[in-house]
């Protein structure tokens, strides 16, 4: 069930994750996204998949027509939209940007406008282009994260519609530690295991923000903010 961040105790969440221990940075994202281009989407991809289609369900009940996806990837999500959208695509990484443009083509998508490299902490667009933006998997991949909040409360209209979907670590237990261990790897992985929800969002944004928890088993967590 969707919960009101409000119900979510935000003083709870850990003061001991300041920050990811291993920053990572535009070439690192680029190096690690290419050597994992080619096995993307039978690995990360059918992880991902039904969080996926949800937050594109999501986009798709959305009033607006446009819609920027951010880390767009393969091209994974684009045939999830309804033809009624107008979706931009971005990416940093042009080896992926590729096999979403030959997606794209192969299955005549008309409604996707243009797939572009670019950084999403710092884009091209003016102020107020887009009706909605959708951020998949990236929020642990930027440097920046709370520069990337920025950018799309910049780019979407007021009024508009900002969602993201991604992995946050837990906060305590079991899987908190392995996250832990697998962080000094966060350059091969090409994503911070420890990337926590305040690394990314101050407490009065997520006091203002809807947080739905999602499959498989939780791993993944939707946020979604009017503008």
């Amino acid at each position: 069930m969707p919960e009101a961040f409000g119900a979510f105790d935000a003083g709870s969440l850990s003061t001991r994750a300041a920050a990811p221990k291993a920053p990572l940075d535009a070439h690192k994202v680029r190096v690690a996204y290419r050597r994992w281009a080619k096995i993307y989407d039978t690995g990360f991809g059918w992880i991902s998949r039904t969080a996926r289609r949800e937050v594109v369900a999501a986009v798709n009940r959305t009033p607006g027509e446009s819609v920027l996806e951010v880390g767009v990837g393969t091209g994974l999500a684009l045939p999830l939209y309804h033809a009624d959208k107008r979706v931009t695509g971005i990416d940093l990484s042009a080896h992926m940007l590729a096999q979403a443009r030959e997606r794209a083509d192969a299955l005549g998508l008309k409604n996707i406008e243009a797939l572009l490299e670019m950084d999403a902490q710092a884009t091209s667009f003016p102020d107020g282009k887009f009706d909605i933006a959708v951020a998949m998997f990236v929020a642990s991949v930027v440097p920046n994260p709370r520069a990337l909040v920025k950018e799309l409360q910049r780019v979407v209209r007021p009024g508009g519609k900002i969602l993201f979907v991604n992995h946050f670590a837990a906060e305590r237990g079991p899987v908190w530690w392995v996250e832990r261990a697998m962080a000094p790897s966060s350059s091969l992985l090409g994503w911070h295991p420890d990337f926590h929800l305040q690394h990314m969002f101050a407490a009065a944004q997520l006091r203002q923000a809807t947080i739905k928890s999602m499959h498989p088993v939780g791993l993944f967590r939707l946020i979604e903010m009017d503008n």
